[in-house]
């Protein structure tokens, strides 16, 4: 996916706004972070913890998690490899998590 089709896409879902700047857009709920983008490939997205080893063994090229963000609700999706299904799925989960 390129980010602009990962804005639209996120950018589709209730409630979601978009923060940061042109270059590294940040999308939010009740302002609490969904995903942002890191650089033009990386896209950090905020997953729940006991979702992400599962979200990580189904896309394995998809995802990573550097140790930097073990220890948090992150997984960074790398847009040059990532199959589409696999950001919309972490997006969704994100989504659904910031909204609750």
């Amino acid at each position: 996916m390129t980010p602009e089709e990962v804005g639209e896409f996120v950018e589709s879902l209730p409630q979601v706004k978009r923060k940061g700047t042109a270059a590294l857009p940040a999308w939010y709920v009740n302002d609490r972070l969904v995903a942002r983008l890191l650089d033009p490939t990386t896209l950090l997205i905020r997953v729940p913890l006991g979702k992400r080893d599962s979200l990580l063994a189904t896309y394995p090229t998809s995802f990573g998690v550097p140790p930097r963000f073990e220890a948090h609700h992150k997984v960074e999706a790398y847009l040059d490899r990532a199959e589409p299904t696999a950001i919309r799925t972490a997006v969704e989960l994100a989504w659904d998590m910031q909204r609750s």
